[in-house]
This record gives C-alpha cells, sequence and structure tokens, in this order.
C-alpha cells in the first residue's frame, strides 16, 4: 500500500498545480494558455510533473514568458535534455495578450500559473491575474480554512 499521507491532492488530469497562490494572491480572472516546450520537457511533464510555487508570467515584447517553473529533467534522455527553469513562451491570441498587458501595467497586478494539464495531447498551462493579499486578507483565509476544517470535523464526528 503506498503512503499518500503528506502528498497534496491535485486535480483530476492536472500535472501540476499552485495551491500557493491562492493564499498569496487574490486571483481575479484565468486564461488558458497554450506551451512552447522541447520534446524532453513534455516527456517529463507526463512522467514526473513541475513546480509551480514560484512561478511568474511576464510580458516583454507582446509575448507572454513563462519563469521560475520547475520542469525536472527527464532521465532517459542523458545528452539532449532540456534546462529545468528557462524562460518559456506562452502562446495565446493578440487581444487577451493586449488586454493582459494592459491590466498588468495597474498597479498591484500580476499574472501567476494556477496549474499545468494535458487538453487533447497538448501541453496547456492556466494563467491567472492576481493582486496581492496584504497581511490581513491572508490571516482572513487562514481563519476561514480553519473554521471550514472544524465544521467538517464536527459533522464527521456527528455522523459517528
Amino acid at each position: 500500500m503506498a503512503n499518500t499521507k503528506g502528498r497534496r491532492k491535485i486535480g483530476a488530469g492536472d500535472v501540476a498545480s499552485n495551491r500557493y497562490a491562492r493564499y498569496r494572491y487574490e486571483l481575479l480572472e484565468k486564461l488558458e494558455c497554450g506551451l512552447e516546450l522541447q520534446g524532453t520537457e513534455v516527456k517529463a511533464l507526463r512522467e514526473s510533473g513541475a513546480q509551480l510555487k514560484d512561478g511568474y508570467v511576464n510580458v516583454r515584447e507582446g509575448e507572454l514568458w513563462l519563469h521560475s517553473v520547475h520542469i525536472p529533467p527527464y532521465a532517459p534522455a542523458s545528452r539532449e535534455n532540456h534546462e529545468p527553469e528557462r524562460p518559456r513562451r506562452l502562446l495565446a491570441h493578440r487581444r487577451e495578450i493586449d488586454r493582459l498587458m494592459g491590466m498588468v501595467k495597474e498597479r498591484g497586478f500580476t499574472l501567476v500559473p494556477t496549474r499545468i494539464y494535458f487538453a487533447g495531447g497538448r501541453a496547456k498551462i492556466e494563467i491567472a491575474l492576481g493582486r496581492g493579499k496584504d497581511l490581513y486578507d491572508k490571516r482572513q483565509t487562514i481563519k476561514e480554512r480553519e473554521s471550514k476544517r472544524d465544521m467538517e470535523r464536527g459533522i464527521r464526528e456527528a455522523r459517528r
């Protein structure tokens, strides 16, 4: 029997998810983008996933670029492997990029990756427009999470 204690759950079909983004940012709207990847990166995503925790999206020269996302090297491709944390271009429509670029220029907005998944055999990434939370908002999030956990615990004990 596999030991799953301590492992975080991710959604069905997800390769990786950024649960920490909901804690750090108030996510306003989401957008699905394609990823421009090398062959070994696709194989590594299918095999072992990625880490999105410190990732962010930057708009440079009218293009979306994904930074600080770790895709581990693919072990069987020893010589022709990819760089794990290289910047990767995101694929989106021009109107969407222009709209996001206008919103990012506003004070306090940023683009964060929330999850990577496969749709129709192609790697997709969901990015969200977020505004950084204040310390008070983070405390409120923790308080809501603890109260929800206590209510679920009480319901579970009442069923026994």
